[in-house]
This record gives structure tokens, C-alpha cells and sequence, in this order.
């Protein structure tokens, strides 16, 4: 008997955390993404953004289906979603592209990521009521992550107007249907 409380009480641990731990595993694929982006292998950055992405979706899901949803996974999934859809992306756009534009490049960088940051703050300051206010910031993070793809097709700068359009959509209040 006591080693079958034992698996209960192992299993209804790992159930308890499962959905932090694809958290972390968005957070790590961020920082994963950035230290791929510093040592110039863009190519894994931009996998490693999209993992990321993919964990992300997985992990309110696993949450929701075993019921562990709380105040620390919501807190811990905006932290690693700044890290992941803010600064990964805002990085490898900046490094292959914005910082050609000098100033302005950087400005519209750092406008992305305090964007994205207000963003995942007002979210956590607000119910849930079945719709996003303005442009998650993963959607926003993988949009512009999937840019990367054509960087030899559109000018450069395509990248100014893509990163402010979606900084601008982040911090808009239009209503958007979760999915």
C-alpha cells in the first residue's frame, strides 16, 4: 500500500508541475535562441523561437486539462514569453537587419520589447473573459521570427515597418478570440 500512495502522490506531483515545466521549457528555448543569435547561428535561433512557441501553446493547454492552472504558472509564463517573443526575436531582427539603421534600429527594438512587456502586463492584471486585448505577444514574437525567411526578398526596410506595426498592434485594444 504505501508504495502505491508513493506513485499517487509521484504522479499527482508531476501533473501539478507539468505545465511549469513546458513554461521553463519556453524560457530556455529563448535564451537558447539568443545565445544562438550572439554566436551568429541564426538558423537554430529561429528553431528554437518556434519550439518555443510550440511549448508555449502546449503549456495552458496542460494546465487547463489537469486543472493546475494558478498565479505563479500565469506570473512564470509571462516572464519566459518576454524572453522567448520579446528579446529572441527583437535580437535576431536586430543583429541581421535593424542595426543597419543605426538609432532608429535600435529604437524600434527597444519599442518592440517594452511593447511586448506592457502587453504581457496588462494581461496579467486582467480577467479572462474569452478575448485578447491587442496582439499576444507569441503571435507577435513568431510573426516577426518568421520574417527571417525573407530577408533577401524585401527590402530592409520592410523590417522598420514590421517590427513598429506589431509593437503598435501588441499595446493596441482591439479584441481578439482566444483559440
Amino acid at each position: 500500500m504505501y508504495l502505491l500512495d508513493r506513485v499517487d502522490q509521484s504522479i499527482r506531483k508531476m501533473k501539478s508541475n507539468a505545465a511549469n515545466i513546458m513554461t521553463i521549457g519556453n524560457l530556455s528555448f529563448g535564451g537558447a535562441a539568443i545565445i544562438s543569435t550572439l554566436n551568429e547561428n541564426y538558423s537554430y535561433s529561429v528553431l528554437f523561437i518556434f519550439i518555443a512557441a510550440f511549448l508555449d501553446r502546449l503549456d495552458g493547454m496542460v494546465a487547463r486539462k489537469f486543472g493546475t492552472e494558478s498565479e505563479l504558472g500565469k506570473q512564470l509564463d509571462s516572464m519566459s514569453d518576454i524572453i522567448s517573443f520579446g528579446m529572441a526575436p527583437a535580437i535576431l531582427i536586430y543583429t541581421l537587419i535593424l542595426n543597419d539603421f543605426g538609432t532608429l534600429g535600435a529604437g524600434f527594438t527597444i519599442i518592440y520589447i517594452a511593447s511586448g512587456a506592457f502587453r504581457l502586463a496588462r494581461f496579467n492584471i486582467t480577467e479572462s473573459d474569452g478575448y485578447f486585448t491587442g496582439l499576444p505577444i507569441t503571435v507577435a514574437g513568431t510573426l516577426l521570427t518568421f520574417t527571417y525567411f525573407f530577408i533577401q526578398f524585401v527590402p530592409s526596410s520592410f523590417y522598420l515597418l514590421i517590427t513598429i506595426l506589431l509593437s503598435f498592434l501588441m499595446i493596441s485594444t482591439f479584441k481578439l478570440r482566444k483559440v
